[in-house]
């Protein structure tokens, strides 16, 4: 059994609460930029005063609600400067966050209300609300509903004005590492989100682990914008990582404003998912080729990569160098600037980032260092560092963290980030925690004896086909989306002869693609039996099964007529619910292999 325990771990005290830092860094900076937001055309910011005014007096608002030490507080919202100071607030007052997505519904909403026993929830706007209140009537315990585009904040604060800081403080020192920090829900892709019981130890212990391990770029003043959404565990870590270490926080208004904001807010390092640098990408070559620039694109993207994969292996060779130089100002530098035009390093979680497109970003002066980790594991389990990253894996194990491959190649973790259990659901609990602390995280996975570790597929996800051989359906839905035209893939095959897929088309790329073939008018279900652009998928399939042995390569695909939308075909994270899209389009999978013998 393969085991490796990351050295340098920052010890981190069991009675220190989520605020404590915050108070402190109030006292001794307090003029010190903490987060940022936009207002017109530029980014205004907070100091760290400021921030924490707005805090305690919304935390003073919550407990003139009457709520006790304990209680659960949900935050129905998109990312926004107002979710960080809920959270924060709720924290002081001694009270549990509990996040739910701006896209659930209201059957989500009502479930996760009920089995948390939210006591006040706080919503977005107007528009929420009546999703909300949908289900309103079958929440008796959920005694107050605030809309933040409806003054909510403000209307806490007047509240608090009663509550004295005294009381407030005395509220906040009651919190222990071992109070629950937050509950949040796995989005999942089969049954209930389960509640995912995390603790202000927890949080704290990672976050801290995640400064050193990237403490390059984690430090007082840095800048990084934030556009995940913050109903996520990955997001929370870097929110509260960044406050506790002095980074100014910067909130984008959303993913259609990402480019033009990189720009404004012009960001030291970046923290996003893979689906972001894939559209950096996409989009240069799209517009390259438009241009009929696609050949100068190309050859900088193969440059790019060759450069970082020779770096690499310790020499690069002198016609690459000669080029890299030339591509650097003709391309490279406007990809940089692009991303705001500081950025060195950037984090990519949630999904695989695929070597190709590491090296080509490595290639082109921005270092993405994957990381790896799971609700229950409070986000950060791995991550490369500035220091020792290897591209293809996803790091080493955060600081003081274990990682360990169960001999059917699962992978496991124990270390202070480990959640304590799910929300009223100690049998699911048992199932993933044993009694020597280790999480089993369902994931399948490879450990070298340097630690680092590479996902190689999800345990429950493995394709058997009929002539028995176990098939990864990740390694190559990945390589696939990383084509432009590609935005989902799911790969299909259990228990049938061979390997196939189910593809779904980029809208934003294939508006372009269809300008550019003379396709303009049409839609991606007019066009699922096209020959130009089922050429275009084929391309993207035989880059895929260059990663697998022939019986595992994709046979045939078909073209769905319909993106896969988030909270219907797509869980929150981003990852596709098989048995929803399966029981969907099983009329498409049953003609795939309707000619089979058998």
């Amino acid at each position: 059994m393969q085991e490796y325990t990351s050295p340098g771990e920052v010890p981190v005290s069991t009675d220190e609460n989520l605020t404590a830092a915050l108070w402190a860094a109030w006292r001794e900076h307090p003029e010190r930029p903490a987060i940022a937001h936009r207002v017109g055309d530029r980014f205004v910011e907070w100091t760290t005063r400021q921030f924490v005014e707005e805090i305690r007096g919304v935390a003073k608002g919550l407990m003139a609600l009457g709520l006790e030490k304990d209680a659960k507080v949900a935050i129905y919202a998109g990312t926004r400067l107002e979710w960080t100071v809920l959270d924060f607030a709720i924290w002081a007052a001694g009270a549990v966050t509990v996040p739910i997505y701006e896209t659930s519904s209201a059957e989500q909403i009502e479930w996760i209300v009920s089995d948390a026993d939210v006591k006040a929830i706080v919503i977005e706007s107007p528009e929420l609300k009546s999703v909300y209140e949908q289900v309103a009537g079958n929440l008796p315990g959920c005694e107050h509903a605030l809309v933040i585009d409806e003054g909510a904040i403000e209307d806490l604060k007047q509240r608090g004005a009663s509550i004295g800081d005294d009381e407030l403080d005395a509220r906040a020192q009651a919190v222990t590492g071992s109070d629950i920090a937050t509950i949040v829900y796995t989005s999942g892709t089969t049954g209930r989100p389960k509640g995912c019981v995390i603790t202000h130890y927890n949080f704290i212990w990672d976050a801290e682990q995640v400064a050193e391990a990237a403490k390059e770029f984690f430090n007082p003043g840095t800048r990084t914008l934030l556009f995940l959404p913050l109903a996520h565990i990955f997001a929370r870590v870097i929110q509260t990582t960044c406050i506790r270490a002095g980074v100014t926080l910067g909130f984008s208004t959303g993913i259609p404003q990402l480019v033009e904001e990189l720009g404004m807010f012009k960001p030291d390092f970046l923290l996003a998912v893979p689906r972001v640098f894939e559209k950096v990408f996409n989009g240069a070559q799209q517009k390259a080729h438009g241009e009929g620039k696609g050949k100068i694109f190309d050859k900088a993207a193969q440059v790019a990569e060759d450069y970082s994969r020779q770096s690499e292996a310790g020499s690069v060779k002198f016609p690459t160098k000669l080029l890299h130089g030339v591509f650097d100002k003709l391309v490279y530098g406007k990809l940089r600037d692009a991303m705001g035009g500081k950025i060195t390093y950037a984090v990519s979680g949630g999904a695989a980032l695929g070597e190709r497109l590491g090296h080509f970003f490595n290639g082109i002066g921005v270092t993405i260092l994957e990381g790896y980790g799971l609700t229950e594991t409070t986000a950060g389990a791995c991550i490369g560092r500035p220091s020792a990253y290897r591209i293809g894996t996803v790091g080493q194990p955060v600081p003081g963290a274990s990682v360990r491959v169960a001999d059917d190649g699962e992978l496991m973790f124990s270390g202070g980030n480990v959640f304590q259990g799910y929300f009223n659901n100690p049998e699911a609990s048992a199932e993933v925690l044993d009694p020597d602390g280790w999480f089993h995280t369902g994931d399948l996975g490879q450990v070298d004896s340097d630690g680092f570790v590479r996902i190689t597929g999800r345990k429950k996800e493995i394709i058997v086909t009929a002539g028995g051989k176990n098939v990864a359906p990740a390694v190559l839905e990945d390589r696939m989306r990383a084509h432009a035209l590609v935005s989902q893939s799911m790969v299909v095959g259990d228990n049938q002869p061979f390997i196939a897929a189910l593809i779904t088309i980029d809208p934003d790329a294939f508006a372009v693609w269809a300008e550019n073939n003379g396709k303009e008018g049409k839609t991606v279900a007019d066009l699922v039996d096209d020959e130009d652009l089922r050429s275009e998928i084929q391309n993207a399939v035989d880059e895929a099964n260059q990663a697998v042995s022939k019986a595992e390569s994709i046979r045939t695909f078909r073209i769905l007529p319909e993106d896969f939308v988030v909270g219907v075909e797509l869980s929150q994270k981003m990852s596709v619910k098989r048995h929803v899209v399966g029981e969907k389009y099983q009329h498409v999978i049953d003609d795939i292999y309707a000619d089979v013998k058998r």
